[in-house]
């Protein structure tokens, strides 16, 4: 098993017998050590699991109705004119 320079923390899991054996067989395709395809498919699937929670596809019609809001010269409506009375905005 390879070393990790300046690696403390651990992550210990428990897994199927069979899936054990997948991952085996993937890391030793890959020319990798188990540990290294682990970490480095975690990393790959943590990564895209983040980026995904973290970002929102519009569809092309939501995306032209988000930018003509926008571009839309919009008054204020009452209830936002009164919260900005109510926090003294008065254009200060």
């Amino acid at each position: 098993m390879a070393t990790f320079p300046n690696s403390t923390a651990r992550l210990d899991f428990r897994l199927q017998g069979e899936h054990k054996n997948l991952i085996e067989q993937a890391a030793a395709l890959t020319g990798q050590t188990v540990s290294q395809f682990a970490i480095a498919t975690l990393l790959e699937a943590s990564r895209t699991a983040i980026e995904q929670a973290s970002s929102t596809e519009l569809s092309a019609r939501d995306r032209d109705v988000f930018l003509a809001m926008l571009d839309a010269d919009g008054e204020p409506n009452a209830a936002l004119r009164a919260a900005a009375e109510r926090f003294g905005s008065s254009g200060a």
